[in-house]
């Protein structure tokens, strides 16, 4: 694995020295490719556009990024920015130097990487989407084909750039994304077969998450009781990361996981609530979904701006297990029925 991990260390110093200029795109690569993009932007769009790929979205994003973490606690992945530090496989000479970024420091375990195990499944959802639209509305096969084509082609050069800026970042090697980007698709692909998501109860919901809380949880807390600490990682970021601020709390694997949980127990109380039924009887026009999409993502803004100190780990924890629900909870049921009670208003005036 040091051979391996060198190589990457490599290719790291490479692309900071030769694409050094391309920061800013990286960088930008490696926010949107997180899952946060995913609830707080495609998903308000999908739900109004097209209800089903939206479900995908969150079943596949949530799924994927909880096996993401239950794989980094098996596979213990190193990461770039502290392992060419504490490696001895350069003996006596000179380590390569990595620069590191606001964004390098995560503190989890790097294999494999959930950036791009995210984009890659969360784009696969979206291109099938994609090219089933164009499948209902008889787009002509030859139309269709370049459609098909162009679509893959985009997918493959936006997992290429997110995964180049893992490794540009020092956060991760280059197995780790080669990794997350086929597990990604893999996930996706399965998740997509199953058809209880679209009409999963309340119920099911509920026992989703705690049971994937509790498996997580519980797999933690077995590991550690035979003396295997999964959070090992932590301290690593702490001691070798250039900038203690650069070391964020909701970067830890417990962070992620309830922020997935909040998400999946939110998309559940959305769909189950008496608002989003009334809502959902009613006849609603392009224009009504259309608000609601840019409300939904003017608030899910205001929203994300909310943060909260790191000073006790159980009030940080809940509060964004909470955060995470509200998510779901605005485009799914609170904005349409605000709108819809909007219109009615405006009609009973008119009436009058």
């Amino acid at each position: 694995m040091d051979l391996l991990h060198s190589w990457g260390v490599e290719l790291s110093a490479h692309l900071q020295a030769t694409y050094g200029r391309y920061e800013g795109l990286f960088s930008l690569a490696s926010t949107v490719a997180d899952l946060h993009t995913t609830y707080f932007c495609f998903f308000p769009i999908w739900f109004h556009l097209r209800r089903h790929t939206a479900l995908r979205l969150i079943w596949v994003a949530v799924l994927g990024d909880w096996l993401n973490l239950v794989l980094k606690w098996v596979l213990f992945g190193e990461r770039p920015y502290w392992w060419v530090h504490e490696t001895r496989f350069y003996g006596a000479g000179p380590a390569p130097s990595l620069q590191q970024f606001p964004i390098t420091c995560e503190t989890g375990p790097g294999s494999p990487s959930g950036h791009a195990m995210g984009a890659a499944g969360v784009w696969y959802v979206m291109v099938t989407a994609l090219l089933a639209v164009a499948t209902e509305k008889r787009c002509p096969p030859l139309l269709y084909r370049f459609l098909q084509i162009g679509l893959w082609v985009l997918m493959g050069l936006v997992e290429l750039v997110v995964c180049m800026s893992r490794v540009y970042m020092a956060a991760h090697f280059p197995h780790q994304v080669v990794a997350g980007a086929i597990t990604g698709v893999l996930v996706a692909e399965v998740v997509s077969k199953e058809k209880w998501i679209y009409s999963a109860s309340m119920k099911k919901y509920f026992y989703t998450t705690l049971f994937l809380t509790s498996f997580a949880v519980g797999f933690y807390l077995v590991l550690k009781a035979v003396g295997v600490d999964l959070l090992w990682t932590l301290a690593k970021a702490q001691k070798w990361c250039v900038r203690a601020e650069w070391v964020h709390l909701d970067s830890t694997p417990f962070a992620s996981l309830l922020r997935n949980m909040g998400t999946l127990f939110g998309l559940g109380l959305g769909l189950h609530s008496p608002l989003y039924t009334e809502t959902e009887k009613k006849k609603t026009s392009s224009g009504f979904k259309m608000g609601c999409i840019l409300i939904s993502l003017f608030l899910l803004q205001l929203l994300d701006g909310w943060t909260f100190p790191p000073g006790n780990l159980m009030t940080f924890y809940f509060l964004s297990f909470a955060k995470s629900a509200v998510a779901l909870l605005i485009p799914t049921t609170l904005v349409p029925r605000a709108l819809c009670w909007i219109c009615e208003g405006k009609k009973e005036d008119k009436n009058l």
